[in-house]
């Protein structure tokens, strides 16, 4: 039996499912923005590609939490 994935990780079946790009490709494009700050992020997610407010702050935070 597999654990299920907690915290912003539980977000990102729906987010490839919904969006039609890998997690991988999402942390390529935050990784690639000149923004620095969370809800910066979070904002030019949700304006520059539509993005849900709930999967882009899953999105930022687990990118964040990786790159430290």
């Amino acid at each position: 039996m597999t654990a299920a994935a907690k915290g912003p990780a539980s977000y990102f079946p729906s987010i490839e499912k919904k969006y039609g790009r890998s997690i991988e490709e999402w942390m390529g494009i935050i990784k690639g923005s000149p923004l620095e700050k969370h809800m910066e992020l979070v904002g030019w997610l949700k304006g520059e590609f539509g993005v849900g407010h709930g999967h882009a702050n899953a999105l930022v935070a687990y990118y964040r939490a990786s790159a430290s």
